[in-house]
């Protein structure tokens, strides 16, 4: 059996279909790959939140973690916005669905 090297793009698109999917084994199937290499891949995205190795020296390894921390916290203030105005639009419709004469 031959070693193959997939490019990061290819691993975070399988990634992604197994997420839509749900099944880690159809996935592989579809994509000719040992269904053993994929969880490997999740396991390792679970551990570090991203499947691109990190650098071997520390500094560099800190600087990529910090680029990593500060773009994840972007995307948690991005989407604890849109949970904000989702909650607000439920208690404007409540209210006006509890009203006697709404119009």
């Amino acid at each position: 059996m031959t070693k193959r090297d997939y490019t990061q793009e290819f691993k975070e698109q399988i990634l992604r279909e197994c997420q839509e999917v749900g099944n880690v084994a159809v996935v592989a199937r579809r994509h000719n790959i040992s269904p053993n290499t994929i969880h490997t891949w999740r396991r390792k995205a679970r551990r570090t939140g991203s499947t691109t190795p990190l650098p071997a020296d520390d500094v560099k390894r800190i600087k990529e973690l910090e680029a990593r921390l500060a773009k994840i916290s972007t995307e948690n203030d991005r989407l604890k916005r849109i949970v904000a105005e989702k909650e607000l639009q439920i208690t404007i419709m409540e209210e006006v669905r509890d009203l006697k004469n709404p119009l």
